[in-house]
């Protein structure tokens, strides 16, 4: 109920309405009056209205004077008592509207209330949903964070593998460069040594033409001592060769296992790249799903965990 509205306003009102040839309604009185509010006009209303003809009829009491003639009394009479019977004709046909209008608004503010505990429960529902989805991305956000911290904990000891295979390829390659030099020293020195029996059989020979007899013996036996050496250093050259062809196959082998490893290192660091957005996409989800009646968002696709190691060779 508005302050400062009384029953006397309201009357006044309305008959000022009257007066001037209008019907006294709920939205002129409050025209009128510039306040009060529509219930309280409505009821202060209908009092005006069952009001009114008790007040026709103390006006028609004052308007038979004694001294106006009976003729002139009888039809003022005759027109007040229509007047008030028009009246009271228009109250109940204002009073029927009044209460149509009231039925309605009823109707309505049910209907709005209804509405209101309707939007109520589906917040309720909407703030249920969107706290189970602040869980949800809590949860996948820390398991990001933890599969992230692994996979740099993989990268790191691939890193050191790396290293390690690395210095193993080094470690090979003097090898094959020492076995190289000592099969070229070796190689050189066979023959260095090939022509020392070589010009020591021709001198042999030289000397054979003087001494035919017992050089023919000593040359045979020289033969052989020669073949024999020959076939020393063939063997001597095969298993050096050997020893290379071993220590080149363990090299080619180092450095194809080393390219393997740095692809893995290559294809961990990528998945790293990849996996450094995601607390800030999680993030995002979570604020998203923080605000008032908010839709959670789609679950993302996990990270796929990195559970390939390579062993140090």
């Amino acid at each position: 109920m508005a302050k400062g509205i009384t029953q006397a306003q309201v009357d006044t009102a309305a008959d000022a309405l009257l007066q001037a040839g209008e019907r006294p309604t709920v939205d002129r009185i409050r025209a009128f009056l510039g306040t009060g509010s529509p219930n309280t006009v409505t009821r202060m209303l209908e009092a005006w209205w069952q009001d009114l003809g008790t007040r026709l009829t103390a006006q028609q009491v004052r308007v038979a004077l004694p001294e106006a003639p009976a003729a002139v009394a009888t039809l003022a009479g005759q027109l007040w008592e229509q007047a008030l019977i028009s009246a009271q004709a228009q109250a109940q046909t204002d009073l029927a509207d009044i209460r149509a209008a009231l039925d309605t608004e009823r109707t309505e503010l049910q209907n709005a209330q209804q509405a209101a505990r309707a939007a109520e429960t589906a917040a309720a529902a909407a703030v249920e949903v969107a706290s189970q989805a602040q869980t949800l991305a809590e949860a996948r956000l820390a398991e990001a964070q933890r599969l992230i911290d692994q996979q740099a904990t993989q990268l790191a000891d691939l890193g050191r593998q790396r290293d390690a295979l690395a210095e193993q390829v080094a470690t090979l390659d003097q090898a094959t460069h020492a076995l190289r030099d000592r099969f070229q020293a070796q190689e050189t020195a066979a023959a260095v040594e090939r022509d020392n029996w070589a010009q020591h059989v021709r001198t042999v020979e030289d000397r054979a033409h003087a001494e035919v007899d017992r050089a023919r013996e000593e040359t045979k036996a020289i033969r052989r001592e020669r073949e024999a050496a020959d076939r020393e250093h063939a063997g001597a050259q095969k298993t050096w060769r050997q020893a290379l062809d071993t220590a080149n196959a363990a090299a080619t082998e180092a450095r194809r296992e080393a390219a393997r490893e740095q692809a893995r290192a290559q294809a961990l660091e990528q998945q790293l790249a990849k996996l450094a957005d995601l607390p800030a996409t999680l993030e995002a989800t979570l604020s998203r799903a923080r605000a008032p009646r908010a839709r959670p968002a789609p679950p993302g696709p996990s990270p796929r965990r990195a559970t390939s190691r390579v062993k140090p060779g």
